[in-house]
């Protein structure tokens, strides 16, 4: 079976990991640390800051079930792609939303997709002729700030053990994510 990987950040990596791994198409999800600046990595050195790396997951999953905008549909559900400071209440540069791809053939689709979420919901620009031209960035005032990093993956470093299936091993861990209403939601 073919198979491709994409690399995505936003908030807990934990949270993210139990979102992922439930959709029907995802074969693998793990939790890790992307594009780290030293080595090596561990939470604790990335959660205080002595190594600056993103928090993440790698979702293994078969094109043919799912696409990369499907992907990226589920992503911004549960995080805030307008939040520049992390998510909830994970404050951080290692907790931004992030999308991070690892061949270029998924590149354009990517950057679609995100053209599209920081023009969302923006007015229409308006000709002196009364006529929309469909530029919604030409007032910069009316454009939505979308914090969303989109780099190539240089470096996946797996997270310990401990992190791995975080919320199965620890059901009744605090989550920002619902993470059973989005089961209920994405089952029906």
């Amino acid at each position: 079976m073919y198979t491709k990987k994409i690399y995505f950040s936003g908030g807990s990596f934990h949270e993210l990991q139990a979102v992922f791994e439930i959709l029907t198409g995802v074969i693998s999800v793990k939790a890790g640390y992307i594009n780290p600046e030293s080595q090596p990595v561990s939470y604790e050195a990335v959660e205080q800051g002595h190594v600056k790396a993103v928090m993440g997951i790698c979702a293994e999953y078969n094109p043919k079930k799912i696409d990369v905008s499907s992907l990226l549909d589920i992503l911004f559900s549960v995080t805030d792609p307008y939040s520049e400071h992390g998510q909830g209440n994970l404050i951080g540069p290692m907790f931004m939303c992030g999308v991070y791809n690892n061949t270029p053939e998924d590149l354009p689709q990517i950057q679609l997709h995100l053209n599209f979420m920081a023009n969302k919901k923006n007015p229409p620009a308006v000709a002196g002729s009364n006529l929309t031209i469909n530029d919604p960035v030409s007032d910069q005032k009316q454009r939505r700030k979308l914090c969303v990093r989109s780099e190539e993956l240089h470096v996946f470093v797996e997270a310990e053990e401990e992190h791995q299936d975080y919320l199965k091993k620890n059901p009744t861990a605090p989550t920002y994510v619902d993470i059973q209403k989005f089961k209920n939601y994405i089952s029906k």
